[in-house]
């Protein structure tokens, strides 16, 4: 297999369909295949109005095709409905292409939410969009029932991972402030609802790891709390190890990648009973799940940390990339027996 992933999330965007596509292409060689990207990197490019950390690609069906021709890909997979993953879509598509799609953002949500434009109408493209591929991996049960429901097709599951080795209970700690820490990491955008997390009455101290267009926001509203900006690497596993507990206050998310760090560093998790959290969390004792979020948050400080290590410890990247990879040819397997029929 040598499989093309188009992909208007790329470098040097820090979030989850990023690092999910590099583990991929990490283990791919494990999983007979390489990969080749098409990136915003590919293309000139303009900041995205409201968001301008996230660049939007100036590109045409012919320009991507083009690459296409150059990469000879054996298999596609499209991983977002942005003006590359159009692009790619409406190649294949008129050159008879089959591909996969994966789900991994709420768009509808995230552009009711900057601007008067129904859900629903979103909603329509978006599943028009993924309607044309062989299969549409999506992270969760709880999202596929969702988007089942909503009459989208050919759902296929893709779980994620965590580095359990970079993210892991350490003996020392770094002094964030007054104990208990509560911590959140998160790109700082109005979807996130990062303000229901600082808005809590709790004792101790409060801290944000991450950076985005609602930062200067946050930071004017909330003064006691403590920004950290964009981390990664050995820098944020540090921060994860030194706080109490993990509040995911999102109620939009279709994973949450996050919660894997946090658990795997020993942290218990605070969230709504929302799509992401009700499948991470679930009823595996690592968290509290509650529309309190301040109850939710109280509550985790009791919970064992070892039991959110082990928790943590039953995903990783490799089972994550062999059930990419197996989709993708299942799907093709499923088209070819449908064609012979």
């Amino acid at each position: 297999m040598r499989l093309l992933i188009a992909t208007d999330a790329w470098h040097p965007q820090i979030n989850g369909v990023v690092r999910s596509l590099e583990k991929m292409a990490l283990h791919a060689a494990e999983n007979g295949a390489e990969t080749c990207f098409i990136t915003p990197q590919d293309f000139a490019s303009f900041p995205m109005p409201t968001y301008p950390e996230i660049r939007l690609s100036l590109t045409l069906p012919r320009m991507v095709g083009k690459i296409m021709e150059r990469m000879a890909p054996t298999h596609v997979h499209i991983a977002t409905e942005g003006p590359i993953g159009f692009a790619a879509r409406r190649h294949c598509r008129a050159r008879n292409i089959p591909f996969t799609t994966s789900y991994h953002t709420r768009f509808p949500e995230y552009v009711a939410a900057r601007a008067p434009i129904p859900e629903e109408w979103t909603y329509r493209l978006i599943r028009r969009f993924h309607g044309s591929g062989l299969g549409m991996m999506v992270s969760t049960s709880s999202l596929a029932r969702e988007l089942a429901g909503r009459g989208f097709q050919r759902i296929m599951p893709w779980s994620r991972g965590v580095d359990t080795h970079l993210f892991r209970p350490r003996d020392t700690r770094l002094t964030l402030g007054t104990g208990p820490v509560f911590l959140t990491v998160s790109r700082l955008a109005v979807e996130k609802n990062i303000a229901a997390f600082l808005a809590l009455d709790l004792p101790g101290t409060k801290v944000v790891v991450g950076d985005g267009p609602a930062r200067r926001d946050l930071e004017a509203r909330f003064p006691d709390t403590v920004f950290l900006g964009a981390l990664s690497g050995e820098a944020l596993a540090q921060v994860y190890a030194s706080a109490d507990v993990f509040v995911f206050p999102s109620l939009t998310d279709t994973f949450g990648i996050v919660m894997l760090e946090a658990l795997a560093s020993g942290l218990p998790i605070a969230a709504y009973p929302v799509t992401g959290p009700s499948d991470i969390v679930g009823d595996t004792g690592c968290g509290v799940l509650d529309w309190d979020l301040r109850l939710a948050a109280l509550a985790a400080l009791s919970i064992s940390r070892d039991a959110c290590r082990t928790a943590a410890e039953g995903y990783t990247w490799e089972a994550s990339a062999r059930q990419f990879f197996g989709n993708i040819r299942e799907a093709h397997a499923a088209a070819s027996a449908a064609v012979a029929a």
